[in-house]
C-alpha cells in the first residue's frame, strides 16, 4: 500500500472537492498544512507529495516538531520527496538550509522552543517559546487551509467531551477542541485523528470533514479488489491454467488499473456526501425516518453513533439546517451496508444483465483472459451486490431506495432494477462524466445542481418503473424498448414544447450557459424537467401504434391547451412541511402525468381530427365540449383565487379526471 499510496490518495480525492467547493484547486494553487506524521509514514508520507503546491507549516510525530514558516513549495517537495524514498527517516533528517527563517526541526523532549516572529505570525499566536507539546497544541489550531491527519492517536475532541471520554490519554497533553480549529478543511487519512462529536462540532461551525471511515476508506477498497483478484488467479493456478509466476507477474501489471477503480470510489464517495450536504435541510425529514427506521430493524444505534436525537433534530428543523457531512457518512455506510445484505439475499446476482456488473469489477486483462471464470468466482454474489448496492447509493444518494420503499412497498431488488433501468433509458452515465469532466472549470455548486437535477429525473422514472411495469423488471427488454424512442423525443422536443414551456428550458438552459457549462450539456439538463413524460409518450404512442414525436406533440399542446401545466405548476409549489405533504403532492402529480397519457390517447382515437395535433384536438374538445368547457372554467375559477393549495388543486384534478368520463366520437 506504501508504495501504490492508495490509502492516502484516496483521502486525496475528499481533500479535493472540499478546496473544490471552496473555489480553490489545489493542483494549480499553493495552499498552506499542517500535518500529523512523517515522510516514512505510508498515510502522512504519500498524501504529503499528491501536490507539489503543498506548503506545509508544520508537522510533528512521537519524535520531533517541524516547523517551517515560509516554505517555498517546489523546494520543500523535493527535500519531502527525498525523506520519502529514504528508509526509517525523520523529521530530523530534513535539510535545515531549507526551511524557512524562524523554522527548525525540534526534539519532543525539549524543554522549550523559541518563536520568532515569522513563526508567531504563521501559527497565528504571540508567545516568544513554547514547550514542544504547547507548540503542537498551537500548530494544532493554526489558520492554515488544510489539517492533514496521517498519523496515530486522538487529537481533535468536541468541546462538550473530556479528555476521559476520548480513550486516548497518551495524547491528552496535545489534544484541542474542535471550536479552537482555525483550519478550512481537515483530511484523515489516519484513523481517529478527530472523535465524531469534533467532527460534528467542527463541521458545524463551517469546517469541511467527512470522517476517516470515508476519506481513508481507498485501502480497504483496495485490499478487497486485491483478495478476490487473488481468489480467482490462486484457483486457475490450481487448475493449471498459468503459473505461479505468470500469476505474480499479472497482479503487477494490473495494480494500476485496480488503482484506478478504487480512487474512482473515493472520487463519487465525496460527491454523494456533496449532494446529501447540499440537500440536508429539505431531507432532515426523511433522514430522521431512516434513523429511526435503521433503528427498528436493530441495525443502528444513534447514540453510539452520536447521530442527532429527536430533541435535537427538532431544533434543527426549526432553524432550518440538517444533518452535517460527518452524519451523513454515517448513514451512508449503514445504507451501503442493509441494500448490500438485501441484494445477496435476492435474485438480483444471478440476472445475467448484473453479470457485466462483476466482470467491470475486474480489470481488463482479467475480464479479456477470465471471461469464463468469472462468473464461476465462489464470491460472485457477493461482488455483485457490493457493485450493485454502492453505484446505487452513490449516484442517486442516501435515502433514494429508503424513499421508495416507503412510497411503494417494493423490495431492494425491484429498486435496484427500477433504478438501473431509469438510468440507461436516460443514458445518465455519459452525462455524470460529462458534468465531473468540468471540475474545477465550472462552480461546484453548479455541477451539483445538475448531479441533483438529474437525480431527480432518474428518481421519479424509477417510480414509474416500478408502478406501471410487471415486477420484478425485466431490464434488457425495458431499456431497450424505452431507451431508443426516449432519446427520439429528447432530440425533437424543442420542435414539440408549447411556448411556456420553451421559455422556461432556455432560461434554465441560459443559467448554466452564463455559469460555464457546455452547449449541449446545458440543453440536455434543461430538459430533464419534461422528459420525464416520455415514458408516457412511450406507453401511448406502443397503445396507438402512432410515431413518437406525433404521440408527443398532441401530449404537449394538450396539456398548454387544457391548462394541465398551469396545474402541474401550482402542484410543485405546494408546501412539503411535512411527510403526508410530500405524499400528497407527488400524489397529485402522478396523477395529472397519469390523465394527461390518457387523455392524449383519447385524442389520438378519435376520429375526424386529421393528422395534425391542432386539428386533432380540437375534433376531441368538440366531441366533449360540456366537460371541457366546465373544467376550464374550473381551472379559470382556480386561478383567480390566488395561490393554489391541496384542497383546490384536489378540486381540479376531479374535473381533469370527469373529461375522460364522456365517451370520444
Amino acid at each position: 500500500h506504501k508504495a501504490m499510496g492508495i490509502t492516502a490518495a484516496g483521502a486525496w480525492e475528499s481533500i479535493k472537492r472540499h478546496f473544490r467547493e471552496l473555489g480553490v484547486d489545489i493542483q494549480t494553487t499553493d495552499f498552506t498544512v499542517i500535518g500529523i506524521g512523517d515522510m516514512s509514514g505510508d498515510v502522512f508520507g504519500n498524501g504529503m507529495l499528491l501536490s507539489k503546491h503543498i506548503r506545509l507549516l508544520g508537522a510533528f510525530n512521537h519524535q520531533h516538531v517541524f516547523l517551517d514558516p515560509s516554505p517555498d513549495a517546489a523546494r520543500a517537495y523535493k527535500e519531502r520527496k527525498r525523506l520519502f524514498d529514504q528508509p526509517q527517516s525523520t523529521w530530523d533528517d530534513y535539510d535545515r538550509t531549507l526551511i524557512s527563517s524562524g523554522g527548525g526541526v525540534f526534539p519532543r523532549n525539549a524543554k522549550s522552543i523559541s518563536l520568532t516572529k515569522e513563526g508567531q505570525d504563521a501559527l497565528g499566536i504571540t508567545a516568544d517559546s513554547l514547550t514542544p507539546n504547547e507548540l503542537i497544541r498551537a500548530m494544532l489550531k493554526a489558520p492554515v487551509d488544510l489539517l492533514w491527519n496521517g498519523g496515530i492517536g486522538t487529537y481533535v475532541k468536541a468541546s462538550s467531551e473530556s479528555h476521559s471520554d476520548v480513550g486516548d490519554r497518551t495524547n491528552d497533553s496535545l489534544r484541542v477542541d474542535a471550536d479552537q480549529l482555525r483550519c478550512r478543511v481537515i483530511g484523515e487519512g489516519g484513523n481517529l485523528g478527530v472523535t465524531q462529536l469534533a467532527r460534528v462540532e467542527y463541521s458545524m461551525l463551517g469546517g469541511a470533514i467527512n470522517t476517516d471511515a470515508i476519506d481513508n476508506s481507498g485501502g480497504v477498497d483496495c485490499s478487497d479488489h486485491e483478495v478476490n483478484i487473488k481468489i480467482m488467479l490462486n484457483a486457475a493456478v490450481s487448475a493449471g491454467d498459468m503459473t505461479e509466476k505468470q500469476r505474480n507477474k499479472l497482479l503487477k501489471e494490473i495494480t494500476g488499473e485496480v488503482g484506478k477503480q478504487v480512487l474512482r470510489n473515493n472520487y463519487v464517495q465525496s460527491q454523494v456526501l456533496s449532494c446529501a450536504v447540499a440537500q440536508a435541510p429539505s431531507l432532515l425529514d426523511d433522514h430522521e425516518r431512516l434513523i429511526d427506521s435503521l433503528e427498528r430493524e436493530g441495525r443502528l444505534n444513534r447514540a453510539i453513533e452520536f447521530l442527532p436525537d429527536k430533541e435535537q433534530i427538532s431544533e434543527r428543523r426549526s432553524i432550518g439546517i440538517g444533518l452535517c457531512a460527518p452524519e451523513l457518512s454515517i448513514l451512508m455506510a449503514y445504507m451501503k451496508i442493509k441494500l448490500f445484505e438485501e441484494l445477496l439475499g435476492s435474485t438480483l446476482p444471478e440476472d445475467p444483465f448484473f453479470v457485466r456488473a462483476l466482470r467491470h469489477y475486474f480489470p481488463v486483462p482479467l475480464q479479456k483472459i477470465f471471461s469464463e471464470q468469472l462468473e464461476e468466482h465462489h464470491l460472485s454474489r457477493e461482488i455483485i451486490s457490493t457493485v450493485v448496492a454502492n453505484d446505487l447509493i452513490n449516484c442517486t444518494g442516501i435515502t433514494f431506495a429508503f424513499r421508495l420503499s416507503e412510497e411503494t412497498g417494493c423490495t431492494a431488488e425491484d429498486i435496484s432494477r427500477a433504478y438501473t433501468v431509469a438510468r440507461d433509458v436516460y443514458r445518465m452515465d455519459s452525462l455524470w462524466a460529462d458534468i465531473e469532466a468540468l471540475d474545477n472549470q465550472v462552480s461546484t455548486q453548479d455541477q451539483t445542481y445538475m448531479l441533483l437535477a438529474s437525480r431527480r429525473l432518474v428518481e421519479r422514472a424509477a417510480r414509474w418503473f416500478l408502478r406501471h411495469r410487471p415486477q420484478p423488471l425485466e431490464i434488457s427488454i425495458n431499456i431497450e424498448h424505452f431507451a431508443p424512442r426516449v432519446e427520439v423525443l429528447e432530440q425533437r422536443l424543442v420542435g414539440l414544447l408549447a411556448h411556456s414551456n420553451l421559455r422556461q428550458l432556455k432560461s434554465s438552459a441560459s443559467k448554466l450557459l452564463r455559469a460555464g457549462v457546455p452547449d449541449e450539456m446545458a440543453q440536455r439538463v434543461s430538459k430533464f424537467s419534461v422528459l420525464y413524460s416520455a415514458l408516457d409518450i412511450v406507453e401511448v404512442a406502443t397503445g396507438v401504434g402512432l410515431p413518437m414525436e406525433d404521440v408527443g406533440a398532441v401530449y404537449f399542446k394538450l396539456g398548454h391547451v387544457l391548462q394541465l401545466h398551469w396545474v402541474r405548476d401550482q402542484i410543485t409549489k405546494l408546501p412539503q412541511d411535512n411527510r403526508w405533504q410530500s405524499i400528497a403532492r407527488d400524489a397529485l402529480r402522478d396523477d395529472l402525468h397519469a390523465q394527461e397519457a390518457a387523455l392524449t390517447a383519447d385524442v389520438l382515437r378519435c376520429d375526424g381530427g386529421g393528422s395534425e395535433a391542432k386539428s386533432q384536438i380540437e375534433a376531441w374538445i368538440r366531441a366533449n365540449r360540456q366537460s371541457v368547457n366546465r373544467c376550464q372554467q374550473v381551472l379559470n375559477d382556480l386561478k383567480v383565487g390566488g395561490s393554489a393549495d391541496f384542497a383546490m388543486i384536489s378540486v381540479a384534478m376531479r374535473e381533469i379526471r370527469a373529461l375522460r368520463k364522456i365517451e370520444s366520437v
